[in-house]
């Protein structure tokens, strides 16, 4: 049966949580800034059509924030991702900013954390060395080495696309969705959503410490696993995968995603005596 997210009914943390917030107990958190990244890719195996899939990661049962759970690779913005300005290309921010509804400096900084975080998750690298070229090969040591030091707050992402001379390609994103956390979350993320295709020559690689799982995925059959209780997946990331179905490749995807209305959705707990209610509209 398919996941009906209009009004799902919550269980174990996450219902003690929307419980003691709706109680009066829990005073809502301000949401930070976030940007994730579905990548697309077509199946190796499969040459014609119906063959899109996406890379889905599984995050560590440890994480304070969706534990367990399957999602695409992305995190919060950084506050040195906003100073990528002078190594930009593609459409202005202010495109992503009319898509997204929030500023141009703000949508600047989505995309510049949509394109670190997923370096940091996957080793894809969205930049180039010029306007119309993309980085190959990223798997060797000197790489890895300039990921882990991302990764961990040592090295922006400026002074990275500085020394190596690449230009952040923008062009290669398209915004798909924005997501607000719920207010009763103890940690909330207000967060942009991107569609981009794997480049070519560039290999996705179990690398970040965040999860403990990760594999190209049909979106239909993420979907179906999801369904089926064999995933846990957030709302967002399940809407996303839900959404993808009715496309057979990257390039209907990435037509597609400027005439999608993006419109901010932030989930909503409805409580019924004992019981908490997650609602999406």
């Amino acid at each position: 049966m398919m996941r009906d997210l209009r009004s799902e009914l919550m269980h174990g943390r996450m219902a003690e949580t929307a419980l003691a917030y709706a109680r009066g107990t829990r005073t809502p958190v301000t949401p930070r800034p976030a940007a994730t990244v579905i990548l697309l890719r077509q199946s190796p195996a499969t040459a014609g059509a119906g063959g899109l899939e996406v890379y889905l990661l599984r995050r560590q049962r440890t994480m304070a924030f969706a534990a367990g759970m399957t999602v695409f690779p992305g995190g919060r913005v950084d506050p040195a991702d906003s100073a990528i300005a002078d190594s930009w290309s593609g459409p202005p921010p202010e495109d992503f900013a009319d898509r997204l509804g929030c500023s141009a400096e703000l949508a600047a900084a989505y995309v510049a954390a949509a394109v670190r975080e997923t370096f940091e998750e996957s080793g894809v690298l969205l930049a180039g060395p010029s306007t119309e070229a993309v980085v190959g090969d990223t798997t060797g040591p000197d790489w890895e080495a300039d990921r882990v030091a991302l990764e961990a707050g040592e090295l922006r992402f400026a002074d990275f696309l500085h020394r190596r001379r690449l230009l952040l390609r923008a062009d290669l994103l398209r915004a798909w969705a924005h997501w607000i956390t719920p207010e009763f979350e103890p940690k909330r993320y207000d967060t942009a959503f991107f569609v981009a295709a794997l480049p070519a020559g560039q290999l996705t690689r179990d690398v970040t410490s965040e999860s403990d799982q990760v594999a190209w995925v049909r979106p239909g059959d993420a979907v179906a696993a999801v369904d089926a209780g064999e995933t846990l997946m957030l709302p967002p990331t399940y809407l996303c995968c839900r959404d993808l179905t009715q496309y057979d490749d990257i390039a209907g995807v990435l037509a597609g995603a400027g005439d999608r209305e993006i419109r901010t959705i932030m989930p909503t707990v409805r409580i019924d005596g004992d019981q908490a209610y997650l609602e999406t509209t």
